[in-house]
């Protein structure tokens, strides 16, 4: 049972049919590869949209009000990795959002400073070496075009105060069963 009201996937009142999964944020839905281009690439068109989405809204919610309400300390949620901080300074596309904890990035605030920073990060078996980088989501259309499944997280982080909570997860790709490639190379046929 989940804590939406006992029905699965939030929406009380509406039945299963009638429920549609809310785009992710960060994905373009528009086309940006012909279908039509090299042989093996398949296009955008193509590809499945994000599904399994996962909005975080709600914790988010939750934790700011545990901090203000005293509950738990600037230092519990303001915990941002040194890695997390580096690629929000080097990848994290911002936001129009100022930060719920220092107000980084308010206009009226006396000091502002940089607003807040989307972070997305991919995962995948089918990635290899290259799960958990960071991407931009202009990336992501090519990357659900050349893979199965891939799972996508986006983190907001505040450079300024250490502040961080994932945004959503989701998953794109093609939706094809993964392509099995050989680690090994077949030994020559040596007669």
């Amino acid at each position: 049972m989940s804590r939406s009201g006992g029905r699965p996937g939030g929406q009380v009142g509406q039945p299963r049919s009638a429920r549609q999964a809310p785009p992710a944020p960060n994905v373009t839905t528009s086309a940006h590869f012909d279908s039509g281009g090299a042989a093996g690439v398949r296009g955008y068109r193509d590809c499945m949209g994000p599904r399994s989405v996962i909005d975080y809204a709600l914790v988010r919610r939750a934790t700011l009000t545990d901090l203000h309400a005293g509950r738990v300390s600037q230092h519990e949620v303001c915990d941002a990795n040194p890695y997390l901080l580096r690629a929000a300074r080097h990848h994290g596309e911002p936001t129009s959002k100022s930060c719920p904890v220092c107000h980084a990035g308010d206009p009226q605030h006396p000091k502002p400073s940089d607003p807040l920073v989307h972070v997305t990060y991919s995962y995948g078996d089918e990635l290899g070496s290259t799960a958990g980088r960071a991407w931009a989501s202009s990336d992501l259309p090519e990357l659900a075009a050349r893979f199965s499944d891939l799972q996508i997280y986006v983190v907001e982080v505040c450079v300024s105060c250490g502040w961080n909570h994932l945004v959503t997860t989701y998953t794109i790709g093609t939706g094809d069963p993964p392509v099995r490639r050989s680690a090994r190379r077949a030994a020559p046929d040596g007669s």
